[in-house]
């Protein structure tokens, strides 16, 4: 069919498909800083990592509408990178920081939020829950260069610890870029102004975040979000030229995604080994860097979490022993394994993640993990699901800073060394406690990511 009468359709197609081949060579290629030596597993897992940018493209490219908004799911378990939090749902919805949106939910029962014991029974509100506006879209530009001062931030946020919610559970909240004169309920700002430079930002993004602690009680929240002047209205129909922009878009967002969170491992948490030549990694291995806020630096993430992280690399017969002292009470924590890519292991049907109620503490109150290849019978056991190397990540949640951030040291030993080296008083668990660990999990993540 000649061009003219498609309206672009078929080159558009052809362009996608050009850069999905370019970003599938960022798979193997050492100078698009691919995961050295990837090969079986990881290699195959590679694949289906960038099949989940394809999949998240084609929703964003397609139905992605600031005007008319709906929240996705940014990561889902077969849509899965950036080192992702086993314990998170996260949300995102595209707006255009000028106009006034509404967010309107309902929890569960949510006394926790304001420091109450929650209720004794039934369900229970996500354990944190935070909402944050932003600009850009990380990985989105393909380039090192949006973590630069200035080139993407947040203008607001509203966590657990603050949103007014009723009594039935149900809230909203106001963006706009300025509150309105008499307006006293949730507000977060969509505008921002530089102090320095005096640029001002409009948001570009909305973001949610509910972290679960409780996977047998704790729900996802009811959330919707309108345009206040979109409500009735309805976007244009989908046209030839509409379409071959998406058709572009897909191509573009797999293949900078792909690219920038391989540089991003590489240069930024120097996940391969030593790039800056000062001797050491900012991502060690087998080992963890020191525990310190979110930063866009250091790429971001939930503004009000501490993270420190690292990379395992453990033959068969070994394991590490990861012992962590906690000195203020976080609002959340969590431990995570990932494999190469940044995506989460198999967190459903492998405890490959224990968080703040999951975790058990020794007498002396530090807590110790474990994480190896097979189950050594001890309660905080972390499954690197057969996987040799993988990131660790440790996420503590203050809404208000911390005087003295958790210390974390760690220790390689073989398996058989184990129940040698940790304390008597360490929890175990046995086979059938583990079994039922695991149907928890199931359990859980099939309600989070529900499709009905």
């Amino acid at each position: 069919m000649p061009a003219d009468r498609d309206g672009g359709l078929r080159a558009a197609w052809d362009e996608m498909i050009d850069r999905l081949g370019r970003a599938r060579d960022a798979l193997d290629s050492p100078d698009l800083h691919a995961p050295p030596r990837a090969a079986g597993r990881d290699l195959a897992e590679g694949y289906r990592y960038l099949l989940g940018f394809v999949y998240s493209g084609i929703e964003r490219a397609f139905f992605g509408d600031p005007a008319f908004p709906y929240f996705r799911r940014s990561i889902q378990v077969f849509d899965k990178a950036t080192i992702d939090n086993a314990d998170a749902m996260y949300l995102s919805a595209p707006i255009d920081g000028h106009f006034a949106y509404r967010i309107a939910g309902r929890v569960e029962d949510s006394r926790h939020w304001r420091g109450d014991a929650p209720a004794p029974s039934g369900p229970l509100a996500p354990h944190y829950f935070i909402i944050e506006v932003h600009t850009g879209y990380a990985g989105d530009s393909g380039e090192l260069a949006e973590l630069n001062p200035g080139a993407r931030g947040n203008t607001s946020r509203l966590d657990s610890s603050e949103l007014v919610v009723g009594d039935d559970g149900r809230f909203e909240v106001l963006l706009a870029p300025e509150r309105p004169a008499g307006h006293t309920g949730n507000f977060l700002a969509t505008k921002r102004t530089a102090r320095l430079s005096g640029v001002t930002f409009y948001a570009e993004h909305v973001t949610v975040r509910s972290l679960f602690h409780d996977w047998e009680r704790e729900q996802s929240p009811e959330l919707l979000i309108q345009r206040l002047d979109k409500i009735g209205e309805h976007p244009p129909a989908l046209d030839p030229a509409a379409a071959a922009a998406s058709l572009r878009r897909i191509g573009e967002i797999a293949d900078h995604q792909t690219r920038y969170w391989n540089k991003f491992y590489d240069v930024v948490l120097e996940a391969h080994g030593d790039r800056d030549g000062d001797g050491v990694s900012f991502m060690p291995r087998n080992d963890f860097n020191a525990p310190a806020g979110a930063s866009l630096s250091t790429g971001g993430g939930q503004s009000t979490n501490v993270y420190a992280g690292g990379v395992y690399e453990l033959e068969k017969d070994e394991a590490l022993i990861i012992d962590v002292e906690v000195f203020e009470p976080p609002a959340y924590m969590g431990f995570h394994l990932s494999n190469v890519w940044g995506e989460s292991h198999d967190f459903a049907n492998h405890v490959s993640s224990v968080n703040g109620i999951q975790v058990r503490r020794d007498d002396d109150g530090h807590y110790r993990y474990v994480i190896a290849h097979y189950d050594p019978g001890v309660s905080n056991w972390l499954d690197t699901t057969g996987l040799a190397r993988g990131f660790m990540a440790m996420r503590w949640t203050y809404p208000r800073p911390a005087e003295r951030l958790p210390t974390v040291t760690v220790s390689k030993v073989l398996f058989s060394q184990i129940n040698f080296v940790l304390p008597e008083s360490t929890p175990r668990v046995s086979a059938q406690e583990r079994i039922e660990q695991v149907r928890v999990r199931q359990e859980h993540v099939q309600r989070r990511y529900r499709q009905y």
